[in-house]
């Protein structure tokens, strides 16, 4: 039995020492966590990765009636590391809550209870009260060692509690993070003032620092997701913003003209450009996907606005039978003004753009084709740019993807597909989103 513990407990150590040499590595090149997280979890890992080889070289001079000097100043570093560990989580706790450390009171009696800690185990070697290795390196514990321990259980409590009474500041992953972190090692702690559990203590606290980094992962990339989206945002308000001088010119000396030659029509051009004007406006402010419906209508107002200045030059065709599905705003105009400007810019020829929809098993697809020129990597990186903006927004919004191909016959085909598994994209909300 003793055989089989002791190569257990080797096993423990040799994993220990694999994973946080693995946590090290991770927390120095996982790029979406900040800075502070960062060294954070490089100090945290690598106090971790210490204790495992001071449990290592504790279980190499277990037993050994020759090391009974090395086994004591094993135990003293033991306990200085372990205490370490204590500590650790209040600061990130501090952290996440935009609390100054120097100015909190968690802070001065946890590390009173630490300083009270460290005194008992410097004097500890030199009494018998809290333990003492005999000369044939025999571990014995003394009658204050519960008492030296006390003072870890009490950090790990206060740290718990604080924990729980500032619950509103903290994401719920990292208060649930926190919580699985302490709450198990405050029972370890506890349980090792009466048992020898050293090397379960410091396994459960490194298999648990893992799943708390996991989780603090998670709460980073959601963060820098959430961030991504909004800069994604900030361009297509700025595609907005940046509407082409010359366009809205041409519309309004259109309309103008059209008040004498067909009223009629000019109350259809004022319309239309006045959707289109209120449909770029309120994409500025929109933050979650919207129905293709209104996204359609976005689109036909644009084109109608362009038929009526190139009325023998622009052909449109919308085959639309799906459009019970959601996307990014500012995602069907902006491919359809690439294909308009492209198309006129580069021909003299009347160009044919059509807008076609459909349903597959597993996602809802818009197609936009046009006959002109086509355009190359080498062309104005100018539509490259509203495009690559539309594929970004369309990964973080709904998981969508944009793909980009010459189409059969000359010109190009852009296909925008968004999963129907995507609850966002899939299920319409009311028209008034």
């Amino acid at each position: 039995m003793t055989g089989l513990m002791t190569f257990f407990s080797f096993s423990i150590a040799g994993a220990l020492l694999v994973l946080m040499a693995i946590g090290i590595a991770f927390a120095v090149l996982m790029p979406a966590i900040d800075r502070w997280n960062k060294r954070y979890f490089i100090i945290l890992f690598s106090l971790l990765f210490m204790c495992s080889v001071i449990c290592f070289f504790d279980m190499i001079t277990w037993n050994n009636p020759g090391m009974a000097n090395v086994t004591r100043i094993v135990y003293f570093l033991e306990s200085l590391f372990l205490s370490s560990l204590m500590f650790m989580p209040m600061f990130f706790l501090l952290h996440s809550c935009g609390e100054s450390i120097k100015n909190s009171p968690l802070f001065r009696v946890v590390m009173a209870l630490l300083g009270v800690f460290v005194v008992m185990t410097i004097v500890a070697p030199f009494t018998d009260d809290f333990y003492y290795v005999t000369p044939d390196n025999q571990y014995v514990r003394g009658p204050l060692f519960p008492l030296l321990m006390s003072s870890l259980v009490m950090m790990m409590l206060l740290n718990i509690a604080g924990t729980i009474r500032r619950r509103n500041k903290l994401s719920r992953r990292i208060y649930t993070a926190l919580l699985l972190y302490l709450f198990p090692m405050a029972t370890a702690v506890f349980a090792h003032m009466f048992l020898p559990v050293e090397v379960f203590v410091v396994a459960g606290m490194a298999l648990l620092a893992l799943l708390m980094y996991g989780l603090i992962i998670s709460d980073n990339v959601i963060q820098y997701t959430r961030q991504q989206r909004e800069i994604a945002n900030q361009r297509a308000s700025v595609m907005v913003l940046q509407m082409r001088p010359h366009f809205i010119y041409n519309t309004m000396m259109g309309i103008y003209y059209l008040c004498d030659q067909n009223p009629q029509k000019a109350k259809q051009v004022t319309l239309d450009f006045t959707t289109y004007l209120r449909k770029n406006f309120t994409a500025i402010t929109s933050e979650d996907t919207i129905p293709f419906s209104a996204e359609l209508e976005h689109a036909r107002a644009y084109l109608a606005v362009e038929q009526a200045q190139f009325e023998d030059s622009l052909f449109v065709r919308f085959d639309v039978p799906h459009t019970l599905f959601r996307v990014p705003p500012l995602t069907l105009q902006p491919i359809v003004e690439n294909a308009v400007k492209h198309g006129m810019r580069s021909s003299s020829e009347p160009i044919r753009i059509s807008v076609v929809t459909r349903q597959t098993d597993s996602a809802s697809e818009i197609i936009v084709e046009d006959d002109g020129p086509g355009f190359a990597p080498a062309d104005d990186n100018e539509p490259h740019i509203a495009l690559d903006n539309i594929r970004q927004r369309l990964a973080l919004m709904c998981d969508g993807k944009l793909s980009i191909t010459p189409r059969k016959g000359g010109g190009t085909s852009v296909k925008v597909t968004i999963p129907a598994s995507d609850r966002r994209a899939s299920v319409p909300k009311n028209e008034k989103d």
